[in-house]
């Protein structure tokens, strides 16, 4: 944890009630901290510690953008980050976390990186399913991705692909090449169950 010193915060030592600390979290931020979601970005952190009686409150305000993978065609596509976070930090005999806001750190040392917690609240705030806007994914991929798909025609979800012409609809009704084994399933209505 060498390498993230700049992000520790004494605790212990800190001057007033209130104190404010601003990072910059570029490309070299993200290669550093090594994580599967995020790998380049530049987003804007700040960091505003409070004395509370149980210990200590910090507010994460992180702006900015990050670049991951399209779920789609696997391109590198930009996504805003916004987000404002809560950590509850006290002092104890060793480090735990109690729950998702709440951390305990050793009262000898009162000291707190906050690199991780930098990362998880941008990675935490990545939606699930991040694909380009409708036409901006790779062509090429596109395209391959057209041709080894099947289509379910009650899905009306927007897959983003633009062009519909090229996929092959296949025709469950057809009789040619069934295992006659399974031709017995073709018989039983699930309707009635």
């Amino acid at each position: 944890m060498a390498k993230f010193s700049l992000y520790n915060i004494p605790l212990r030592t800190l001057s007033s009630s209130k104190n404010v600390f601003d990072y910059e979290l570029d490309n070299k931020y993200f290669d550093a901290i090594d994580g599967d979601e995020v790998k380049k970005g530049n987003v804007k952190a700040k960091v505003v510690v409070k004395k509370i009686s149980s210990g200590y409150e910090l507010n994460f305000t992180l702006k900015g953008v990050v670049q991951v993978p399209c779920d789609r065609c696997l391109d590198d596509m930009n996504l805003d980050v916004d987000c404002q976070e809560r950590l509850i930090v006290k002092l104890g005999a060793e480090y735990s976390e109690e729950s998702d806001d709440i951390v305990i750190i050793p009262e000898e040392d009162g000291v707190i990186n906050v690199s991780w917690f930098l990362y998880e609240f941008i990675a935490l705030n990545i939606p699930i399913k991040h694909v380009h806007e409708q036409g901006e994914c790779n062509k090429t991929m596109s395209s391959k991705l057209r041709k080894h798909r099947t289509v379910n025609l009650d899905d009306d979800s927007d897959d983003g692909l633009d062009d519909d012409s090229d996929y092959e609809v296949s025709d469950d009704t057809s009789n040619e090449n069934i295992d006659p084994r399974w031709e017995g399933l073709r018989q039983i209505n699930f309707d009635e169950n």
